[in-house]
């Protein structure tokens, strides 16, 4: 069996790159300064991106192999595995690494934050593919916090770094709203197999025998990861991924409240509600009348 590497601390992973360790609770690693090696799986208990600069190997996370090209970065939050595609073949990595323990940015506000970067939880076929211009700015912000980490640590060390962080998980927000727009190729189609899956779900017996469907089950069935999912979808309609599944829900509803061979609860049960009371109460947040009063006044 494959063996995976663990790293719990920052001076675990400069050690294993030859950098020397000028933070304990962060650095830029890099990895032209590492051995040749073979992939491997990977656990690490903190934040880590990766700036990739050269073609070195699949990088996978879970069953799925990352759409990791040249000039890409990866995200991944404490707790998560990367590894290899069993490819045994010895290469030099090459590129820069930006890790930081989640101690750092504790009280700060890139701490109150971090939840925001739903990008660390972004999975297989999901990486950020930077143009030349953007790789530079990320470069720029690297040199910037390693400069930082050179000049050792003083009161301002602190401020400055979380600073730089943040600055560079900004502007890879930006960086992802434009390969929403630009990767068509990729994109191409999401919306509408959304739309047809909600259409297909409703028309079975799943809600029934299931319930009503999650963002979870939808982004599961397109391939994709929830986070990922739900910023695309958040992007393209201006509404969450939930208020898009609920508004689908609310069509469905008007339309089976028109037969009036059913009763609201018969309906309740049919979308997938277990208790009618839940139907109701959805129903008239969204309309402003209950399913009875929509009934009664069409």
């Amino acid at each position: 069996m494959e063996q995976m590497r663990r790293f719990n601390t920052i001076s675990e992973y400069n050690a294993f790159n030859n950098n020397e360790t000028k933070h304990p609770l962060v650095t830029v690693v890099d990895l032209s300064k590492a051995d040749p090696r073979q992939l491997s799986r990977m656990y690490f208990g903190f934040y880590i991106i990766f700036l990739k600069d050269v073609k070195c190997g699949d990088l996978v996370y879970g069953r799925d192999t990352y759409d990791y090209q040249e000039g890409t970065l990866v995200f991944l939050a404490p707790g998560q595995i990367a590894g290899s595609n069993g490819n045994s073949d010895f290469y030099q990595p090459k590129g820069h690494v930006l890790a930081f323990h989640p101690d750092l940015i504790h009280g700060t506000t890139l701490g109150r934050r971090i939840q925001e970067f739903t990008f660390f939880g972004y999975q297989s076929n999901e990486a950020l593919h930077l143009s030349e211009r953007e790789r530079n700015l990320v470069v720029d912000c690297f040199s910037k916090i390693d400069y930082e980490l050179d000049r050792g640590v003083d009161k301002h060390s602190k401020r400055l770094i979380v600073s730089n962080i943040e600055l560079f998980l900004d502007y890879s927000v930006r960086f992802y709203d434009r390969q929403f727009i630009t990767r068509d190729n990729v994109h191409q189609g999401i919306l509408e197999r959304f739309e047809q899956l909600l259409n297909d779900y409703f028309e079975s017996e799943k809600p029934e025998t299931v319930g009503l469907p999650s963002v979870n089950y939808c982004a599961e069935q397109l391939n994709l990861s929830s986070n990922y999912f739900g910023d695309l979808v958040k992007k393209e309609t201006g509404k969450t991924a939930q208020e898009y599944i609920q508004a689908k829900l609310i069509d469905v509803a008007k339309e089976k409240i028109f037969d009036g061979s059913k009763t609201i609860n018969q309906i309740a049960g049919e979308l997938g509600f277990k208790y009618p009371q839940h139907f109701a109460r959805v129903f008239k947040k969204r309309v402003g009348q209950t399913p009875n009063e929509y009934r009664s006044l069409n």
